[in-house]
């Protein structure tokens, strides 16, 4: 039984992930991050969207769990958390 309260688990956070990625939005900023780290000015200006949106959609893939974020200076850069993300966008062609 405690196998598959595990596998509940797991799936769950497989399902929040995917609600998240529902969002047309963060699907397009995650799939832009495939393989590389963008500030958010990048992700705005490429996206030609007011900053704002974008750093709300940002701080939800973040507290979600499929982006992470760095400082370098003055710049706050993201990427995608890890490789499973990557290869979910890339299942998704997106």
């Amino acid at each position: 039984m405690a196998s598959v309260v595990g596998q509940e688990l797991g799936l769950q956070e497989k399902a929040d992930i995917l609600k998240t990625l529902g969002h047309p939005l963060r699907l397009k900023i995650v799939a832009g991050l495939e393989g590389r780290c963008c500030c958010v000015r990048e992700i705005w200006e490429c996206l030609h969207l007011p900053q704002a949106i974008v750093s709300q959609h940002l701080k939800i893939l973040k507290e979600r769990g499929v982006v992470v974020a760095r400082r370098e200076g003055a710049k706050v850069c993201y990427s995608l958390k890890n490789e499973m993300m990557r290869d979910l966008i890339r299942a998704l062609r997106v």
